[in-house]
């Protein structure tokens, strides 16, 4: 049984079971699981949001899908502009809006005329939908990828640090609230950096922007 090695980074595996068949007839007469070897204990899983049901996949994330034992319909895809991406033998799929585990059902469904028990797992390997703006006195403003855990201090060094006259006292976050409103978020980065004040280095969450006056 050949397995797939996943690419360095985190990936979206998807994990299928079964025979690729000619077609339902055949199915028919086939018993589940029959010659087939015992599966292999799984390697240990990259990073990853597999089986999450609270990350949406958004356009431009990037998936890696893999059906086990079937090479051929594993692969890394983007999800496009329209929020689809295509496999071999499941066609376009909409994947924009649904979580990984309900895009892993959607795949197996489609699945299920041409592989005998199809088994699919699916992991963002890179949430590039989630993103963030840095604004103002800052060398490289504009919008960011949102990695795990990064902070305010984080999204300085990536904007390549402050322009002259930069008011770095005077920072903040503004942060959009699941009613819709807009909460204001100071940030003092001269007492940061001396410790104080820590809390104020929040975690940056999708859509916030950092306003450097």
């Amino acid at each position: 049984m050949k397995i797939m090695k996943p690419k360095v980074g985190v990936w979206v595996a998807a994990m299928a079971g079964g025979r690729l068949r000619a077609g339902p007839a055949v199915a028919q007469n086939a018993k589940p699981g029959a010659g087939a070897a015992p599966a292999a204990a799984p390697q240990s899983a990259a990073p990853g949001k597999a089986h999450d049901d609270s990350y949406v996949i958004g356009t431009e994330d990037l998936l890696a899908v893999n059906v086990w034992k079937e090479p051929d319909v594993s692969r890394t895809v983007p999800v496009r502009s329209d929020g689809k991406i295509s496999l071999p033998l499941a066609g376009e799929l909409q994947a924009s809006g649904t979580t990984p585990l309900q895009l892993e059902k959607a795949i197996a469904a489609r699945l299920q005329s041409y592989i005998s028990e199809p088994e699919v797992t699916v992991i963002v390997q890179e949430t590039r939908s989630q993103k963030f703006n840095i604004l103002g006195m800052v060398t490289r403003p504009g919008s960011y990828p949102l990695t795990n855990g990064a902070t305010v201090l984080d999204a300085v060094a990536l904007a390549g640090g402050f322009r002259d006259f930069a008011k770095q006292k005077s920072m903040y976050v503004l942060r959009q609230g699941a009613d819709g409103s807009q909460m204001r978020l100071p940030f003092n980065y001269k007492d940061v950096i001396k410790g104080k004040h820590a809390e104020q280095n929040v975690r940056l969450q999708a859509r916030d922007t950092i306003v450097v006056p």
